[in-house]
């Protein structure tokens, strides 16, 4: 067993402006199936529209924000939760001071960077 808190994990750049990304479970750790991670995304800041072929299982922590998947645009704040589906195009987007939220998806090497595999 790992206890760690998400303080202690590096906060990364994701090259888009205003957002972070703490890598919490990841290969690196021994996880085989999923990775989470922990994303702060600062009022105003994006992630625009994409897909993947993994699903994504979100719940968020702190803020507000509109979440864009398929057709729809959801407001959501701390306390709600999500699930993407494989290739469903999505964006994230701030409206309060922060949006963070977790996001666990499967630990495939495509999804996940290099320098967090074992």
């Amino acid at each position: 067993m790992f206890v760690g808190h998400y303080k202690d994990v590096p906060e990364k750049d994701t090259g888009f402006e205003g957002v972070t990304i703490r890598w919490l479970v990841s290969p690196k750790l021994g996880a085989k199936n999923f990775a989470m991670r922990y994303f702060v995304l600062k009022k105003g800041a994006e992630i625009p529209m994409h897909q993947h072929d993994w699903e994504h299982e979100i719940f968020i922590v702190r803020g507000e924000g509109i979440i864009t998947g398929g057709d729809k645009e959801v407001h959501v704040k701390a306390g709600n939760f999500l699930y993407v589906p494989p290739n469903e195009p999505h964006g994230y987007k701030a409206t309060g001071e922060t949006l963070e939220f977790l996001c666990i998806i499967p630990a495939k090497k495509e999804a996940i960077p290099e320098d967090e595999w074992a």
